[in-house]
């Protein structure tokens, strides 16, 4: 298991969006989204989700993707408590954003959510599986995810079979919001599953990768 340091999350945004300078972007709130898919100009069928106020593409599934996914689910699954929940590419709602991670670790019961979706404060641990998503998933869905304040962040990188676990969101007070730790996770290394401060089992990345 090893520390290491990425470049800013912000630095993939900014080759991504280089011939588009910033202040020319028109971003949507998330009342608006919603607004659109009450409206139905955007359904669920379109492959779309709102990225820090930007509608954006939503990366295909491969084969090893949909299986890390389920793998994935399946380990949580086996040592959450009563209370708490696995979401699978469901809507979280933030202040600006609403992603769909490949899972999310809910407080509650499904039902507690039948009026809207989940907030970072009702949530422990949202996980990305990355391939072709990999950048995206290190710069934007990460400076997204600690601007919320979401306490923990898995990237499950099945190009590189290991698992990056972010901790300590800098929130969006910060200049640039960020994770303070990162560690990287090889297939025989093990992870705690921590809820409200109690670690309620580990889990073996090799068990999550396909």
């Amino acid at each position: 298991m090893a520390t290491s340091t990425l470049p800013s999350p912000t630095a993939g945004v900014a080759a991504a969006t280089a011939t588009v300078p910033p202040e020319d972007l028109w971003r949507f709130s998330v009342r608006q989204y919603h607004a659109m898919i009450r409206a139905g100009i955007l359904t669920e069928d379109d492959p779309v989700e709102l990225l820090e106020g930007m509608l954006v593409t939503k990366m295909a599934k491969n084969p090893p993707h949909r299986l890390a996914t389920r793998l994935t689910r399946r380990a949580l699954e086996a040592l959450l408590p009563e209370g708490w929940f696995v979401d699978v590419q469901e809507p979280i709602t933030t202040e600006d954003s609403e992603p769909e991670p490949d899972l999310a670790v809910v407080r509650g019961t499904e039902r507690d959510y039948a009026e809207r979706h989940p907030g970072p404060e009702d949530l422990a641990l949202v996980v990305e599986v990355a391939d072709s998503s990999l950048q995206r998933d290190r710069t934007l869905k990460r400076r997204l995810y600690a601007a919320a304040g979401i306490p923990v962040y898995w990237v499950l990188n099945l190009a590189e079979r290991q698992l990056e676990v972010y901790t300590g969101p800098t929130t969006s007070e910060a200049d640039v919001p960020d994770y303070q730790h990162r560690q990287d996770c090889s297939p025989e290394d093990e992870v705690a599953i921590i809820l409200d401060g109690t670690e309620f089992g580990r889990v073996t990345v090799r068990d999550l990768l396909p």
